[in-house]
């Protein structure tokens, strides 16, 4: 272990870029026209699901990520269950996707009565490997016409769910060719990832549908909320559709033709998203400044780096990321308690779904580079106005 690597210099390192007071991981920056769209909306009554700023807010989602589409829902998880439905997900199929994610990837499978199946990472991007992903399918995979089933189960494996951890875009051209050699779905879960870019193309926009996420500790937030996008029109209608209750239009009957879901973004949350997209270019290049301020304020440790985006991608940085060499995996611990006892929010990566307790019994893969990165991953304090931002 090398010399100068202790949590006291880990602890000044991230000292000499938040030099006082506490950080939490991640907070919401308001210092746009929030006060004024949220007080239109209460102003007008138009607090619901239906207004203006829902209708805005889609429009500058869509033309943001280049997507032709943009639904606005109540968060994320709806945004990726209405994903996998409209992508053909039904009971009883796998969907294959990492276990180094948060759990709401696998909860929207669920929601579908559908299987997650766990795959591997790999440490570059912290994605989904598509080497190991394309061996481990030609070892246990089989098909049965034009679909793909996993002879040790029985079961379709109907879908692939690539997720940009921490904002850092997956690679993304060597999965979808593995999703087209086996005749998978191509679906984004792209809730980390808003401004993020591989190849010059905005994530979101590289299956039939992706998931985007606008929580609180996101890099825009409507409070709660998400959007899924498209650029195919059928299915965008389809998304409004589903999630407004499956309502035919009327002025005053109630005629539903399907089982719909009631999880449109309500006006008063979108007039908060509509303020907080005008800021997204000032958030992204404060986020690039602060991983160059953690990036030189740890680059005389040894032993320890700060996850910098792979070539050929532009990552919005949403988490800020170290990551420990392996040998020194044993003080990650007393990193992560160093850090919160005094004041930097600090915390490891998720739990793997595969540990967990409503996953455990899910087909999976080996997964060495997740169970490696789980011991190795502290994400610090990420927000936005830790650095400038020029308006």
């Amino acid at each position: 272990m090398s010399s100068n690597f202790t949590p006291a210099s880990v602890l000044d390192a991230l000292r000499s870029v938040v030099p006082t007071g506490s950080a939490p991981l991640h907070e919401p920056h308001f210092q746009g026209n929030e006060w004024a769209y949220v007080k239109e909306c209460l102003d007008t009554g138009w607090v619901s699901s239906v207004g203006k700023f829902v209708d805005r807010f889609e429009h500058d989602i869509a033309e943001f990520t280049g997507a032709r589409y943009a639904i606005a829902v109540v968060n994320g998880t709806a945004a990726l269950h209405i994903c996998l439905k409209l992508a053909g997900v039904e009971s009883g199929d796998e969907v294959v996707m990492q276990s180094l994610t948060f759990v709401a990837t696998a909860n929207a499978v669920s929601y579908c009565d559908a299987v997650p199946h766990f795959v591997d990472v790999e440490e570059n991007s912290l994605g989904i490997d598509p080497e190991a992903l394309s061996e481990h399918l030609g070892n246990i995979s089989e098909f049965r016409g034009d679909a793909c089933y996993n002879r040790l189960t029985g079961r379709r494996i109907r879908a692939l769910l690539p997720m940009h951890t921490f904002g850092h875009p997956s690679n993304l051209d060597a999965l979808l060719e593995v999703a087209k050699r086996f005749h998978l779905e191509f679906i984004e879960d792209a809730a980390e990832s808003l401004g993020s870019y591989y190849r010059d193309r905005h994530t979101g926009n590289f299956g039939r549908l992706a998931a985007f996420s606008f929580n609180g500790n996101k890099i825009i937030t409507t409070g709660g909320g998400g959007a899924i996008v498209t650029n195919d029109e059928v299915l965008a209608k389809l998304a409004k559709h589903i999630t407004t209750t499956a309502k035919l239009p009327h002025r005053w009957r109630f005629d539903h033709d399907m089982v719909g879901f009631n999880y449109r973004m309500p006006n008063i949350n979108a007039a908060l998203g509509c303020a907080q997209i005008e800021q997204l270019p000032e958030f992204l290049a404060a986020k690039r400044q602060l991983f160059a301020h953690y990036r030189e304020a740890f680059s005389g440790i040894e032993g320890i780096r700060v996850f910098g985006e792979q070539e050929d991608c532009r990552s919005n940085y949403w988490l800020q990321t170290l990551l420990l060499d392996n040998e020194h995996a044993s003080m990650h611990s007393s990193l992560l308690e160093a850090s919160n006892n005094n004041g930097l929010m600090t915390r490891p990566a998720w739990t793997p779904l595969h540990r967990l307790r409503p996953y455990a019994e899910c087909p999976r893969m080996e997964l060495p580079v997740t169970s490696s990165l789980e011991k190795r991953i502290i994400n610090i304090p990420s927000s936005p106005q830790l650095v400038a931002i020029s308006r």
